[in-house]
């Protein structure tokens, strides 16, 4: 057995989750090729439980295998994106209707510490971080309202999505829109304006996609679509 983020696990789960990681986090960019025997040597795994983590990354769209060529990261698929993004505005608008509701203490301040760190990310010009937060604020709200298993099914749909927000992340240092965004949706939740608080959820989430022209052509071989 093997560990990752501290739990143990099973060598496909740990061969899995590292290079799910990589993929998403973009240290193994779109369209880089890979190969089982590579990433077994790298993750001191046998080839099987790759293999079988190789099957499950390409059922999720993360793994393109082309005969008589191998297999690579697949690139972001902007038909993909729109789809991600589409089902999380459909959803999140409705989810910051339900959380101004009813919004829980606990979650008020752990949302308030939140943005207080993206703050200082923010300062520390830590966009790895600043991404990491801004998924957890949003995961954040759907927990307020006792709706996790919905987000979790969301991730499954939205990999496209979340690599080009990534992207736009690091290629874009002007984070303090995303930040002040994240400060009205706290404050209009706050004081129960969920429908002006839906308003500001769906210019916030449209931010990346709205950039994706010029994401793709400063990264054309990222992208497909």
């Amino acid at each position: 057995m093997l560990t990752t983020q501290g739990v143990r696990v099973s060598s496909r789960d740990y061969s899995y989750n590292i290079l799910k990681e990589k993929i998403m986090s973009l240290e193994l960019e779109p369209g880089t090729k890979i190969s089982e025997k590579e990433i077994a040597d790298e993750l001191n795994v046998s080839r099987t439980p790759v293999r079988e983590a190789f099957m499950k990354l390409a059922q999720e769209e993360l793994l393109d295998v082309i005969p008589q060529y191998g297999t690579i990261v697949s690139r972001i698929n902007l038909e993909h994106v729109e789809e991600g993004r589409f089902i999380r505005e459909m959803v999140e608008k409705e989810i910051v209707i339900l959380v101004s509701k009813d919004f829980p203490e606990v979650f008020r301040f752990r949302l308030e510490s939140n943005i207080r760190m993206q703050e200082l990310c923010m300062e520390q010009n830590n966009f790895q971080k600043i991404f990491e937060l801004d998924e957890e604020f949003h995961q954040l709200l759907f927990a307020a309202c006792r709706k996790e298993r919905t987000w979790n099914m969301l991730q499954l749909l939205n990999s496209h999505f979340k690599r080009l927000r990534l992207l736009r992340f690091s290629s874009d240092t002007n984070w303090e829109i995303i930040i002040n965004q994240h400060k009205s949706l706290y404050q209009l939740i706050t004081n129960k304006e969920g429908e002006k608080a839906s308003e500001i959820m769906e210019k916030h989430l449209r931010l990346a996609f709205l950039e994706q022209h010029v994401l793709k052509e400063k990264y054309p071989n990222y992208f497909i679509g």
